[in-house]
């Protein structure tokens, strides 16, 4: 059945100051052309948050976005986008989460909430059935996100799972600069400390309950025949079916076997006990339960009951590839049962997952040395696989006591102040965030893209079919063929991001994508539109951050981030030496100046942004 849809954005501006609350639509040629999600968000964020507003000024924004597929038929379409500025590199961040919020979100009638202002006391804000309010949140001060789940639901008396809840646990409520947003037990949107903004905006969740009726789509019949063809692409196709299966719990052996698992915070990459980690290993060790995202079909989320063990009967959710690696391999860990303990320790306290591994990595590093000890680290033996000792130092970061003020600042701010040789075996970006969950020595081309993306995390990467973009991923050890790929990839993970959709639920030809867009709005988009939907906002992006001073001659890995592996697969391999003919390659490509950052006018012109032509130039 179709209907005329003149596809507008519903926003609901929050300012937190003054309790207002009101309501706001975007017209449909700024909806098309920055799509919803990451795209809008980055509007906004650049619209409103000029140089000199800090993360934690009242007058930063918050942006929670879902998109034109969000809640509808297309599977995991309850997915959102966080936009804001963030602590760790003082700039731009978007950040996902699956699980519920983005399609009841939806339901409720908005496309996106911006968020202004600080309130005097902690609030929440509530959206159910279609109204929207902000409502007393002093009681639940100091729980986890787990907790302010279920007294969220108790008190509005509904199912948990009619309600999704998007808190910051102790993290943000103690501002630490890798706090994470997580919700519906276990899904989290934590790059660049967006945690930390709600915090410091004294907002302790974001609240939307399950409505009844169904999101407005152009053409349904044809958004229900993309979105059956898209599930039987990626269950038909062997290079993304083991992911529907098994999720990212199968990636372990692989990132062994190729040289990109972190093992010991980097000194080494050969881990012999990564089988216990696979999926097909633990789910058989473990008792399992069926979690799904909202409209799901995906087989990779479960919540696992430890059956054996000192954890034994601990019930938590089925870690992703990047908290495995982080809470085994990483700090030395190889008890599955230990690493899931960890993991779901760190969604619960609101910590960023990759970073909260870094800094434990580091920390156990430095004691093994004798860099660190118990005198630093208020009596915890940080050795290598302790999880019980690396549970209670996240405690300690969550809530800023002792050692863990100290590591709340993020690892890079953390090991400057500790100095001396300990400062040489940290690993981050110059611009203060740090990779995701791999040894990034083995895959250049995510170390090169964490580098320079301006974002906190990744933008890039290889698509499913990188033949649809007419590429090819050349050598992964050779730095013009590695940056040239990033520049050209660059733009379809941020499309992604500006749909409301989980990325593992579109790892499929692109043009099903835009299809499953046109189906859902009225319009005629192709590939080639949305790859530059996705590349005008890497460079409003980049616009909000070299405005804020972000400089290029912070986009490098430290010593130990761009080091030369001694072992395993990638051993020798050594960015080092190639990295500044790679920046010029890439900032060639991307139409930038290589000595300031900012994109070219030309390049603006061509992506449509004359108002930062006339910022920037």
């Amino acid at each position: 059945m179709s209907a005329t849809l003149d596809y507008t954005g519903k926003l609901l501006r929050v300012d937190l100051s003054t309790g207002r609350l009101t309501d706001e639509t975007v017209d449909a040629v700024t909806m098309r052309k920055f799509v919803g999600g990451s795209g809008l968000g980055a509007k906004i964020l650049y619209d409103e948050v000029p140089p000199g507003v800090e993360w934690d000024d009242p007058g930063n924004r918050l942006i929670i976005g879902s998109g034109p597929l969000g809640g509808t038929r297309i599977m995991g379409s309850g997915t959102i986008s966080i936009v804001t500025k963030g602590p760790l590199t003082n700039g731009a961040t978007s950040t996902q989460a699956n699980g519920f919020l983005g399609a009841y979100l939806r339901f409720n009638g908005y496309d996106a909430i911006v968020i202004q202002g600080a309130s005097p006391t902690p609030v929440y804000l509530c959206l159910a059935d279609g109204k929207a309010e902000l409502r007393d949140a002093t009681h639940l001060a100091g729980k986890d996100t787990w907790q302010t789940q279920e007294a969220i639901a108790a008190e509005l008396g509904r199912n948990e799972r009619d309600v999704s809840a998007f808190s910051v646990g102790p993290a943000g409520e103690h501002r630490v600069k890798f706090a994470s947003v997580a919700g519906d037990r276990g899904h989290v949107a934590g790059h660049n400390g967006s945690g930390a903004v709600m915090g410091a905006k004294n907002l302790k969740a974001v609240v939307a309950a399950r409505t009844k009726g169904d999101v407005r789509v152009n053409d349904s019949a044809a958004l229900a025949s993309v979105a059956k063809e898209i599930v039987d692409a990626i269950k038909t196709d062997p290079a993304t079916r083991k992911m529907y299966d098994w999720g990212t719990g199968m990636l372990l052996t692989a990132a062994e076997a190729g040289g990109y698992l972190p093992v010991k915070n980097y000194t080494t990459n050969v881990f012999p006990e990564h089988e216990p980690f696979m999926a097909v290993n633990y789910r058989a060790r473990f008792q399992t339960k069926a979690q799904p995202c909202w409209a799901c079909q995906m087989r990779h989320l479960n919540m696992l009951t430890v059956s054996d063990g000192p954890h034994a009967g601990y019930v938590g959710e089925e870690p992703e590839y990047e908290q495995w690696a982080a809470w085994g391999p990483n700090i030395g860990n190889t008890d599955p049962a230990g690493a899931l303990v960890l993991s779901n320790e760190t969604d619960r306290l609101g910590l960023e997952n990759n970073e909260a591994g870094w800094v434990i990595g580091w920390v156990m590093e430095c004691f093994e040395q004798g860099l660190l000890g118990e005198a630093q680290t208020d009596g915890l033996r940080m050795t290598w696989g302790n999880v019980e000792a690396a549970k209670a130092l996240l405690n300690k970061i969550a809530r800023r006591e002792g050692f863990g003020d100290l590591l709340a600042e993020g690892i890079m701010r953390a090991s400057w102040l500790i100095g001396g040789e300990a400062a040489k075996l940290a690993i981050y970006t110059h611009k203060g965030n740090t990779p995701r969950g791999h040894d990034h020595r083995g895959r250049w081309f995510e170390m090169f893209d964490t580098s320079v993306s301006n974002t906190g995390t990744i933008e890039a990467g290889p698509p499913v079919l990188p033949q649809e973009l007419g590429l090819k991923e050349g050598n992964p050890y050779a730095g013009r063929d590695v940056s040239t790929f990033v520049a050209k990839t660059k733009g379809r993970m941020v499309f992604e991001d500006c749909l409301g959709v989980c990325r593992f639920c579109l790892r499929t030809q692109l043009k099903l994508v835009a299809s499953a867009v046109n189906a859902a709005t009225g319009w005629d988009m192709d590939v080639d539109e949305a790859m530059t939907v996705g590349r005008r906002t890497v460079n409003l992006l980049r616009a909000f951050n070299v405005r804020h001073g972000i400089t290029p001659d912070v986009e490098k890995p430290s010593r130990r981030y761009g080091s030369v592996p001694v072992d395993g697969p990638a051993r020798d391999k050594n960015i080092g030496p190639e990295w500044d003919a790679m920046m010029d390659n890439y900032y060639q490509l991307m139409g930038w100046d290589r000595a300031t950052g900012k994109p070219l006018p030309e390049t603006l012109t061509k992506y449509g942004l004359e108002r930062q032509l006339k910022d920037l130039w």
